[in-house]
């Protein structure tokens, strides 16, 4: 009779470890499906767990998610919203999807927000690393006739929380370092950014994140590894505050030419005049002055 309690004992245990096994690689396997807000305003994330265990299944599976419509009505899921999905290709990592006419109906801040969950649901699947929608086999254009092409979800910038709000176009003026790393050109970056983040926050994450690939003769201007604090603008003064990792040289550009990327791409913005760079908190000895303005004499080109 020992023996055979000592036996169960032993299966109790083995069952108990499989049960919570089961439960670990279950709690890894989830994904954020995206919706749209009722008033399609922003976008809300909501955890799922996935059931396919095939690249084919969970890429049906999230698809399914996309064009059911929640318990919750507190939001929509964006193929649910008045056009119909005709068809997917999945081809390197580049998946396309085909919608019908109606997707054109939307109204333009839902359309960019349909576009954000379908994107940053679909490429949390490692298959998927680039996403791009036709209307009935034809190219889409957003509303300033521009074509929209392959989507990632890096083009979608959110908050730290579990919201995101209204996407908002913008086209920002960024300065990166030439070959030398002694002047500066300028680049025009258009992206969607979420309202949630101050644009000048957005624009000094943007100048840290660099130039998209070494192409063109642009390079890092600022320490890829640098830290944005904070960044707040008062009275035409944008105070931008970052960690120590600002004033380490890479790429052999100095901080001065750094310290002028930051600004001329600030002043480009409307509300902003003059720029001050803190290092924690302090600026910093070394500065030859507590706050800058726009500088041109270091500005080149790529010709140049």
């Amino acid at each position: 009779m020992k023996r055979i309690t000592g036996i169960a004992a032993v299966i109790a245990v083995i069952l108990l470890l499989v049960a919570c096994t089961g439960k670990e690689e279950k709690g890894e396997n989830i994904c954020q499906v995206y919706y749209v807000s009722n008033s399609e305003t922003k976008v809300e994330m909501h955890p799922h767990v996935m059931e396919a265990d095939t690249p084919e299944g969970r890429l049906e599976e999230l698809m399914n998610c996309l064009a059911t419509e929640p318990e919750k009505l507190e939001y929509k899921a964006p193929f649910s919203m008045g056009f119909r999905v005709l068809g997917i290709t999945l081809e390197e990592g580049r998946l396309q999807i085909d919608v019908d006419a109606a997707y054109k109906e939307l109204p333009p801040i839902t359309e960019i927000l349909v576009r954000a969950a379908v994107v940053r649901t679909l490429t949390q699947l490692p298959e998927v690393s680039m996403i791009a929608i036709t209307v009935e086999g034809s190219q889409l254009f957003d509303r300033k006739q521009n074509a929209v092409g392959w989507m990632n979800a890096e083009q979608f910038i959110d908050n730290d929380g579990n919201e995101i709000n209204t996407y908002e176009e913008v086209r920002v003026r960024l300065y990166f370092a030439d070959e030398s790393g002694t002047k500066l050109i300028a680049a025009d970056r258009e992206k969607h950014y979420s309202t949630n983040t101050p644009l000048e926050r957005f624009v000094v994450e943007e100048l840290i994140a660099g130039p998209s690939g070494r192409i063109d003769g642009l390079y890092p201007s600022v320490n890829p590894g640098t830290k944005v604090v904070s960044v707040m603008t008062k009275d035409g003064i944008c105070y931008v505050n970052l960690d120590e990792t600002f004033m380490a040289v890479v790429n052999n550009v100095s901080t001065d030419v750094s310290v002028y990327a930051i600004v001329n791409s600030l002043v480009e913005l409307s509300t902003v005049n003059k720029v001050q760079i803190l290092i924690n908190g302090e600026v910093p000895s070394s500065f030859s002055s507590s706050s800058f303005e726009r500088n041109l004499d270091i500005v080149t080109t790529v010709d140049n």
